[in-house]
């Protein structure tokens, strides 16, 4: 047996594994270590499980996701209805800053739309969405737009140091560039140096760390 059938027998067992899947009506096809799933399921959850238990499986490196939604006669659901519903789980969450998110429905399809301060926020969104029934699919055009200033960055560096009795960090600057925060300066251990740079990306919003503080001594 080729490797290929073998990641690719990996992968069927793991789809019958995983009770969120029915693998009756799902095909598993390999090349190399890409894995490409076909077939069709009864809900857009299910879809979204199957692939999440292909790219678990030891050896896979991508999945090309191309399994159909159909949905049973007596699970379809309007766009208008599930629009209300999305509006509503976005709504419940407390995690997503609902305000800020628009919802448009074609045919089964939700695409969410608006800005978040966070990455998880516009995962999280996805998630409510992608498991209410009558979603065929989801398409998640949520942009992830901070809102950083310096102060931010500098209130809970001096935050954080303040709780460490050993750190002393009056030397240490802050720029703030396009959600890329610049540390420099100078401290009096590493330990010091590490707690500096994990209370920056701590601030939300901080794409990159540039850390170019000097432990004295060093």
């Amino acid at each position: 047996m080729t490797e290929e059938l073998r990641l690719q027998q990996r992968v069927i067992d793991e789809l019958e594994f995983d009770p969120a899947v029915n693998a009756a009506h799902i095909g598993v096809s390999v090349r190399g270590n890409v894995v490409t799933l076909t077939g069709h399921v009864s809900t857009y959850g299910e879809k979204f499980a199957a692939e999440r238990a292909a790219r678990r499986v030891k050896g896979v490196t991508a999945v090309a996701q191309e399994i159909e939604v159909h949905l049973p006669e007596d699970k379809k659901t309007s766009d208008e209805e599930i629009a209300e519903r999305a509006v509503k789980m976005l709504h419940w969450d407390v995690a997503v800053p609902h305000q800020g998110l628009q919802v448009r429905v074609a045919h089964g399809i939700v695409t969410l739309l608006g800005t978040v301060e966070w990455g998880f926020q516009r995962a999280e969104a996805e998630y409510d969405v992608r498991k209410l029934g009558g979603v065929k699919g989801v398409v998640n055009e949520i942009a992830v737009r901070p809102k950083l200033r310096v102060e931010d960055v500098q209130a809970t560096l001096k935050a954080a140091l303040e709780r460490r009795a050993d750190i002393e960090a009056t030397q240490v600057k802050v720029e703030v560039d396009n959600g890329k925060v610049i540390l420099q300066g100078k401290v009096g251990s590493w330990n010091e140096r590490e707690a500096v740079e994990h209370a920056a990306w701590s601030v939300a919003g901080v794409k990159a760390v540039d850390d170019r503080i000097v432990v004295a001594g060093s």
